[in-house]
């Protein structure tokens, strides 16, 4: 099936622009023309998608969010990338297979999405590793049961409870009605987490909290929704202290620093407390520059 159709009258994501891509620019600044900026192998993700030999990541240009604080800003509010075709991706796809990759990692991809599943489609049936899903969380019911066969690992954020502060920071009011949803979706698709042998994640949903600067109370609202609405043992969770002011973090003065040890693990306290306890944690130290990977068009 050719998804490109969908372009022309654009609503992939909660925007609803109803733009013609093939002619202008989304809000996610994306024409309908696949861009990215980096295809390779990516070692700093979750243990079980990392894996030994690294995560086959392919980062898009665009975005549907405008997060003030975004660390990949080059490529999602800037746009920078390099421009290819279905076709090239495709092999992307293999050559990352090729190179050990234990899974491709499609990061930040809605805007792309009728030719990131052309190109799947070319080479569906070479691929033997998991396609993982890395996405905001800010994603439309029908974009989910679009991936329903192509995805196999959903690593969604889960960035805000609260709509005042996801309005602040991301420009989405409705971010976290959006968002719930959608994980909720994607947990229903992918049923409960599968490992292989060597504790790769095969099949699952990873929810991602990045926990914010003075958003301690928020960061524990989501938490306990986590706990009261989502099924047990159908996820697995993973707390980020990796937070580091970029791009417009200056501009919110409450934003501008590193989070504290106490914020970190007050919020770490709190989801042992609500029993959840099969994910993720990552260390203070984790909050380094070093940790964004160089846009270089490496693989393109």
């Amino acid at each position: 099936m050719n998804y490109s159709k969908i372009y022309e009258n654009c609503s992939l994501c909660p925007r609803n622009c109803h733009i013609d891509r093939t002619s202008s620019f989304g809000f996610c600044q994306s024409s309908s023309q696949i861009k990215a900026a980096r295809a390779a192998l990516h070692h700093w993700e979750e243990p079980c998608i990392s894996g030994t030999r690294g995560s086959g990541a392919i980062f898009f240009s665009g975005c549907t969010l405008r997060c003030c604080f975004c660390q990949n800003y080059r490529i999602s509010s800037a746009a920078y990338g390099k421009e290819i075709s279905e076709q090239k991706l495709a092999r992307i796809f293999l050559e990352l297979q090729n190179q050990g990759a234990h899974n491709i990692n499609l990061v930040t991809a809605t805007q792309y999405l009728p030719s990131i599943l052309n190109a799947l489609d070319l080479v569906k049936n070479q691929l033997k590793i998991p396609i993982v899903y890395n996405s905001s969380g800010y994603e439309k019911p029908e974009t989910i049961r679009l991936l329903k066969g192509y995805v196999d690992v959903y690593l969604p954020d889960l960035k805000y409870f609260s709509s005042e502060l996801s309005r602040k920071y991301s420009k989405a009011e409705d971010y976290f009605e959006i968002a719930s949803c959608a994980i909720k979706l994607m947990i229903e698709q992918t049923g409960a987490p599968v490992f292989d042998s060597d504790g790769m994640l095969q099949k699952g949903v990873i929810v991602r909290h990045l926990v914010l600067p003075n958003c301690r109370k928020d960061s524990i609202s989501l938490l306990h929704w986590l706990k009261e609405t989502l099924p047990s043992k159908q996820y697995l969770i993973s707390l980020l202290s990796q937070y580091t002011p970029f791009y417009n973090s200056h501009k919110y003065p409450e934003l501008n620093r590193r989070i504290t040890t106490y914020e970190y693990e007050s919020i770490l306290k709190e989801a042992i407390s609500l029993g959840l306890v099969e994910g993720f944690m990552q260390e203070k130290s984790s909050a380094k520059e070093e940790y964004t990977p160089p846009f270089n068009l490496e693989g393109l």
